[in-house]
């Protein structure tokens, strides 16, 4: 199942915590459930279901002296084939200004045009 079926069957309440933890990019399970909104029961269920869909992280730490979870977005797989030519990497990764003249972008549309699908 990819990760936009998994988020489409979520609950509002989860969609709600998926963002936060998006949005933060990591957050204390006690912290969580307040910013939700939500009591700390419904916050576990919440975080504990984001975790078993695969979307979140969680692991065990101690925040202002009490057990509790961090919470934080699952690693993505990234698909970088868009951005391949054959076996060359674009060259305007990592470029401020792209020069569409230049032989390292001719190299690349060529390696683009002629691969095989």
């Amino acid at each position: 199942m990819s990760v936009s079926e998994l988020e489409a069957d979520l609950s509002e309440d989860e969609r709600a915590g998926l963002e936060l933890i998006r949005e933060t990019g990591g957050i204390h399970q006690s912290d969580f459930w307040k910013e939700l909104d939500v009591s700390s029961r419904k916050g576990s269920r919440i975080a504990e279901a984001l975790e078993e869909s695969g979307l979140i992280q969680r692991s065990d730490t101690v925040y202002n002296g009490h057990n509790t979870y961090y919470l934080e977005p699952a690693p993505r797989d990234l698909d970088f084939s868009l951005l391949m030519a054959g076996d060359m990497l674009s060259p305007f990764i990592g470029e401020e200004e792209v020069d569409a003249q230049a032989d390292a972008f001719s190299q690349w549309m060529m390696n683009l045009a002629y691969e095989e699908y």
